[in-house]
């Protein structure tokens, strides 16, 4: 079967984000204000798989392996099935 996968990445709370700090004072600059912001990061796969749960457990191996680092990182997947 073939999977689709969403994988969207961000920092855990508390984590100091500086590329988001330096969009919102650009935001800023531009008159425009946000009580927060927060940068993400999203991986879009394709992959083929015996069961909708292998799919989720490779995603998951990828992420936990290089798509993200798990002590800093929280990440939601996201799996349907497609053609």
């Amino acid at each position: 079967m073939q999977y689709h996968a969403e994988v969207t990445i961000g920092l855990k709370n508390g984590m100091l984000d500086p590329e988001a700090t330096t969009v919102q004072k650009a935001l800023e600059h531009l008159g425009f204000t946000t009580k927060s912001l927060q940068m993400q990061k999203r991986f879009i796969l394709d992959l083929d798989a015996t069961s909708i749960d292998e799919a989720r457990a490779r995603v998951n191996d990828m992420c936990m392996r290089l798509l993200a680092n798990p002590v800093i990182h929280n990440y939601d997947i996201v799996i349907e099935e497609s053609g």
